[in-house]
């Protein structure tokens, strides 16, 4: 007798895509804090499968697909919110007052959309047809495995929801603490040596050690080695023979931002220049690959599930429909000044740079994500390179002004091309690591694409919000009014420097070869390390090194030890891979603690100054006054310590706690049997 085909699995359904768009608002409100303090964000994937695991199993027919599609539309929101690496540059410069809400959402929707398209060929090339390890994405794909496979897989995945919150409790606590003025949040010192100065400063942020967790011990080497170029060999040689008179603070704080900074940039450009030129070979395969699949399927042949991308003439349209929309966007941006004047040069050329750039660091994202994984892809610089090329082409076409307000129309009108992009590079950063994830628990590629698309608008729709919060409360440094507790927004500042130093024709192109200078000599040191097969030292890593405040990088490689420390420990128990999945989830806690955190006080903040108080109150929670922070300061390192131990023991406990999961046994086929 015959029997019953399985039922298929339930994937692409309206409660994954509403789950995907709640988990969605959390993991977008996290990454634009953690982006504009430390010019860093985080992968999403894993929290969110682990989420999504513990609110499906309460439904009797929820699936593995369904998860990973719920993974696919949160991870994809999450990771658009790096568009704030480039946005708050608008601000910096004067251009914008706030985020007009539904002008930042179509950026973002744009660029987004296009991001998808063009990471839909690189599919066969960088995830079917390649080696690459997808450390995140192999990761995500064996949390959905252990969950969907066993009762062990439910209480793997309970308590992995109990480690994130316990990780966020930890890190919103201390940020509670130091907002309440009881411990210190960072400590600086300035200092003198001889005829020259330097400075050491860190900030006690759990934020920052799961960020090194997360990052790995190489990049956090290669971010301490960037650090002591900054400190221990630029700043004093750029304060050589300094004039003190202004206070050593004043001359340290300069050197810094007017000349270290931009040497970081031009490591950082090169390094991402490197890895665009190692992965031409693969885009070509991957074009060509796509091509034969487009031409296969309408000669009549029948792709396996797993094969059946969204269809290559698809892709085509929906690029050139998306390109009117960018066009408008474009003129009305530019309404009024100099692009007006010239308006099919300029944004007939914008389009075909968007088009011819946006294809490139869609492949430099992916690969990047594919060999390191989406948190250490070069996004922050193709950024650079994007806004670079923007510039450029803008002095190609007008020349330098003499006239402030044309320059800064322009330079606005470069970070906006650049935000365009950007949006492409972070859709195409996350997009091959989901489909990998899905590739592995048999997913339909198609589908992903298209929960890649709904978690775009998702995330596009709650970016302006927070970013209006946070801008309107804490501010940012270098825009006008910003206060002690002013976001950092490295990256932002950056780029509308650079914006600003080409069409103005100020840039330090010096500065910048030399930074360019030490690139090249991190890559080779690199590829010597990678021949030995010992730890390597990722040249972007050393440029943003250079590049961060000492306040914001410090911390990154004490993290990455301790993640060393616990992987190694991890290893050597009876369920590493659980173990290790449990030290992700500990580290994405402390990041989605503080960063919420800094948000609820941004919210906080504004509520207390919601009557225009002058001075503005920036410490609203504060319980104790100035005479305490000389005690405050004693009292930071050895609490800090106390909860990261604390931290880690209690995960180390669960872990010991938790029985390994048993092999699945291979399912029979019955009459009887539903998938």
């Amino acid at each position: 007798m015959a029997t019953a085909p399985a039922r298929p699995l339930a994937e692409l359904t309206v409660r994954g895509i509403l789950l995907g768009g709640l988990i969605t608002v959390l993991f977008t409100a996290a990454n634009v804090y953690a982006g504009l303090k430390v010019g860093l964000t985080f992968a999403t994937s894993i929290p969110a499968a682990v989420m999504s695991m513990a609110i499906l199993r309460f439904f009797r027919n929820a699936s593995i697909l369904e998860n990973n599609i719920v993974q696919t539309v949160a991870s994809a929101a999450g990771t658009l919110a790096a568009i704030v690496f480039v946005l708050p540059g608008l601000i910096m410069v004067g251009w914008w007052s706030g985020f007009p809400y539904w002008t930042t959402v179509a950026v973002c929707v744009a660029g987004g959309v296009l991001g998808v398209m063009f990471s839909v060929p690189l599919r066969r090339a960088l995830v079917t047809g390649s080696d690459l390890p997808y450390p995140e994405g192999v990761a995500a794909a064996e949390v959905l495995k252990v969950g969907s496979s066993s009762a062990a897989g439910d209480l793997e995945n309970a308590r992995g929801l109990r480690v994130i919150l316990l990780g966020a409790l930890v890190s919103a606590g201390y940020g509670l603490l130091a907002a309440m003025k009881l411990t210190a949040g960072e400590a600086a010192k300035n200092f003198r040596i001889g005829g020259s100065a330097s400075g050491v400063s860190g900030s006690y942020s759990m934020l920052l050690i799961g960020v090194g967790h997360l990052v790995g011990l190489s990049v956090g080497a290669a971010m301490f080695l960037g650090m002591l170029i900054a400190w221990v060999v630029l700043v004093p040689w750029f304060t050589a023979g300094a004039d003190f008179a202004a206070g050593v603070d004043a001359v340290v704080g300069g050197a810094f931002r007017g000349q270290v900074r931009f040497v970081g940039a031009g490591t950082i450009g090169v390094a991402a220049l490197w890895s665009l030129l190692r992965i031409v070979g693969p885009i070509v395969a991957g074009l060509r690959s796509a091509l034969a699949a487009s031409k296969a399927r309408s000669g009549g042949s029948v792709l396996d599930l797993t094969e059946r991308d969204m269809p290559i003439g698809i892709v085509g349209g929906v690029v050139l429909l998306t390109l009117a929309p960018i066009a408008w966007l474009l003129w009305s941006f530019s309404a009024g000044g100099p692009v007006q004047e010239a308006p099919l040069a300029v944004i007939g050329g914008t389009l075909g740079y968007i088009l011819v750039v946006g294809v490139l660091i869609a492949a430099v994202c992916g690969y990047m994500a594919g060999l390191i994984g989406a948190s250490n892809s070069p996004v922050s610089g193709v950024g650079i390179l994007a806004v670079l090329g923007a510039s450029l082409l803008l002095v190609a076409i007008f020349g330098h002004s003499a006239d402030p307000a044309r320059t800064n129309a322009l330079i606005a009108y470069a970070l906006f091309t650049t935000a365009i992009i950007f949006s492409i590079a972070t859709i195409s950063n996350d997009n091959l690591q989901d489909l990998k994830t899905g590739q592995l628990v048999g997913a339909t590629p198609w589908k992903q694409q298209l929960a890649l698309i709904l978690g775009v608008v998702f995330g596009s729709l709650v970016i302006p919000l927070v970013l209006d919060l946070l801008q309107n409360t804490l501010g940012f440094v270098g825009m006008p009014g910003a206060g002690p507790n002013a976001l950092s927004a490295p990256q932002a500042a950056l780029i509308s420097s650079i914006a600003k130093g080409v069409l103005g024709g100020d840039l330090d192109w010096g500065l910048v070869g030399l930074g360019a200078a030490i690139g090249v000599a991190v890559i080779v040191l690199d590829e010597l390390l990678g021949r030995t097969g010992k730890m390597r030292l990722p040249p972007l890593a050393v440029g943003m090194g250079i590049y961060l405040p000492m306040a914001l990088t410090l911390l990154i490689p004490i993290g990455a030890v301790i993640g060393h420390v616990y992987e190694r420990w991890a290893k050597r128990t009876a369920n590493p891979d659980f173990a290790q999945r449990m030290g992700v989830l500990a580290a994405t806690g402390l990041i989605v603690g503080e960063s919420l955190f800094g948000v609820a006080f941004a919210g906080i903040l504004a509520w207390a100054n919601r009557a225009s108080p002058v001075p503005p109150n920036d410490a609203p929670l504060a319980v104790m006054g100035e005479g305490f922070e000389g005690v405050a300061l004693w009292i930071a390192p050895l609490l800090f310590a106390g909860l990261i131990a604390l931290l880690y023991t209690v995960t180390r406990r669960m872990v010991r706690a938790t029985p390994p999961t048993p092999l699945a046994e291979p399912e029979i086929e019955t009459p009887a049997t539903y998938r």
